[in-house]
Formats: C-alpha cells, sequence, structure tokens
C-alpha cells in the first residue's frame, strides 16, 4: 500500500502559518525512526572525547543548521528527505532559542509539517555545549 501522509487540523483551526502540524495520520508505507542528533559529529568515541565536539557552532543557528544536516543524512542514508519527518522532538537547553531553531528549521522543512514537540531540559547527554538535540520518524514508500 502506497503512503498516504495527511496533516490533521482542529475543525475551528484559525488559518495561520505554524511550523508544526497538531497531528498527522500515515497510511500505508515504511517506517523509519532516527536517533536523536545535535550539532556534534554523530560518529564519535565512546566515552566522549570533548576534544571531538571543539568545532560545534556556539549560537542557536549553527546548531540548529548542523543537527538538521546530520538528520539530513541519517535520513538520506534510509532513503527519505524532510518531507516524510511525520514527527519530531527537539529537545532544548534554552527554550528562548526556539525560535532561532524555528527560523532554521522552516529552511530545512519548507512546506512540510511534521507534528512536533519542544521542550527544555538542563543538560544533552553528548556535550554541555549542545543546546539542541533532535529526533524523528519518517514514513516513505
Amino acid at each position: 500500500m502506497p503512503k498516504i501522509v495527511e496533516h490533521v487540523h482542529w475543525p475551528d483551526a484559525p488559518d495561520m502559518w505554524m511550523p508544526y502540524a497538531p497531528a498527522i495520520k500515515v497510511t500505508g508505507g515504511t517506517t523509519i525512526y532516527c536517533a536523536g542528533v545535535t550539532a556534534a559529529p554523530v560518529y564519535h568515541s565512546h566515552p566522549h572525547q570533548p576534544e571531538e565536539f571543539a568545532d560545534m557552532p556556539e549560537d542557536m543557528d549553527g546548531q540548529a543548521r548542523a543537527a538538521l544536516e546530520n538528520l539530513k543524512k541519517g535520513l538520506a542514508g534510509a532513503g527519505a528527505t524532510f518531507d516524510d519527518i511525520v514527527t519530531a522532538d527537539r529537545f532544548l537547553t534554552d527554550i528562548e532559542g526556539q525560535d532561532a531553531l524555528n527560523k532554521v528549521w522552516a529552511e530545512y522543512f519548507g512546506d512540510a509539517k511534521p507534528a512536533t514537540t519542544t521542550v527544555q531540559i538542563v543538560r544533552l547527554a553528548t556535550d554541555p555545549r549542545c543546546m539542541l538535540e533532535i529526533n524523528a520518524i519518517a514514513v516513505i514508500d
């Protein structure tokens, strides 16, 4: 069965731009689960070596771009694109960075509007300089 993705909106929803859909209904397709990515290199030593993360951008705009580029590579490896993402979770160490993230998000997602959750957390596991982590679920075919 071919993939059918429907953006589900409330019956009385106002006509306004939003970076996400309140709900997504998917029929058919193959599901891809993407691990969380940050601005840090995806492939790095364990235990972590802080020097491997020295080139990370220091602002939300740069970290958002780096994290989304990492996500893009993972999606490509599975034969998917940002258009195939149906839901994503966004973890920020400072919620004030959400507007900067949303600007970059719009560049990568265009008209695609996955269901999203955005939360502020104390710290990310990869490196204390990481400001953002994104995981996602995509459906292809």
